[in-house]
């Protein structure tokens, strides 16, 4: 079988070209990084949970009307996915003070806000990723008036379905991140979710004890990431209760 064409690499993610044309394959790795890549480590296992876990997400939200770029799981570790223009932002929305919120406002972490906040940080590693205003993102062309309106809609969905999965699970969303990307039907523009949506990209604390259960473990060095992603998966569903993950499945090149 032919070796795959690479289209893009990440610190979490490969990405190489679908099967079909407008259609890619992402792949989870098992790196992680914090501090914008300034903390590395490999986690045995995480690119698998990351891979199931943004599934569910990705099937639910599809499942009630908000687009995203899933089409559906090909193996442990792959997704095939839509080709998508990805706008140059992420997009966070925040419930509760925690992270750079409360180092930049001086708010108590925990505090919870009077209502989802959503922020846009421009993409740029070497710039780590700084936030920026509307302003900024239409004066640079990063977006228009009508996307960020779209683009704000869009995030408050995914966290009205998020923050109520979890809470019947007894997880607390704090904040998460998503990017969003540009598809064209025709001649008419779309914006959909796309990226992926797991505990890399979400704080998820344990409502009863606070217990941190996403990538905070490893900023912070609070115990065994994949072990807190495996908490949420079972939570969820996506892995039985009793159930271990394959950390080192056969790759199909």
């Amino acid at each position: 079988m032919a070796r795959r064409t690479k289209v893009y690499e990440g610190k979490a993610k490969v990405l190489y070209e679908g099967p079909e044309p407008g259609t890619l394959v992402q792949y989870f790795k098992d790196d992680a990084t914090a501090f914008n890549a300034e903390k590395r480590a490999v986690i045995d296992g995480k690119g698998v949970l990351n891979n199931r876990l943004s599934e569910f997400f990705m099937s639910g939200l599809n499942a009630i009307g908000v687009p995203t770029h899933f089409i559906r799981r090909i193996n442990m570790r792959e997704q095939l996915i839509r080709a998508v223009e990805i706008i140059p932002l992420e997009v966070v929305v925040r419930n509760v003070a925690a992270g750079s919120l409360s180092k930049r406002l001086g708010i108590e972490e925990g505090t919870a806000l009077p209502r989802p906040i959503v922020e846009f940080y421009y993409k740029d590693d070497a710039l780590g990723d700084p936030l920026v205003s509307e302003e900024h993102v239409i004066a640079f062309g990063w977006a228009s008036q009508q996307d960020l309106d779209d683009m704000v809609q869009l995030a408050l969905r995914v966290n009205d379905f998020l923050s109520g999965v979890m809470l019947g699970v007894g997880i607390k969303l704090v904040d998460f991140k998503i990017e969003i990307g540009r598809i064209w039907e025709n001649d008419f523009q779309r914006l959909i979710i796309a990226d992926e949506i797991s505990p890399d990209s979400c704080r998820l604390w344990d409502m009863r004890t606070g217990e941190k259960l996403d990538k905070d473990v490893f900023r912070r060095d609070l115990g065994n990431l994949a072990d807190a992603y495996t908490e949420v998966a079972k939570r969820l569903g996506v892995l039985p209760s009793n159930g271990k993950v394959m950390t080192r499945p056969t790759l199909i090149n």
